[in-house]
């Protein structure tokens, strides 16, 4: 009867390690995913704001000028 006990209990625990194993592998999973997605957006982004400077650079040395031209 004791060894029924200690096998059932063992069986909870093995139970439970599994759920915990799964769950774990899911936000790996998922972090994994994340990753693998926003790694390139974030580089998009950055390639878009570097332009963005460039141009706002270029319409302020414009505008610099224009005014400068003008005094």
């Amino acid at each position: 009867m004791a060894e029924e006990i200690k096998s059932s209990g063992q069986a909870q625990q093995r139970q439970g390690d599994v759920v915990k194993g799964d769950f774990s592998t899911i936000l790996v999973g998922v972090g994994t995913l994340l990753d693998s997605t926003l790694t390139p957006l974030s580089k998009i982004v950055a390639q878009t704001l570097d332009s963005l400077t460039v141009v706002a650079k270029q319409i302020l040395d414009g505008v610099n000028s224009t005014l400068g031209g003008k005094k």
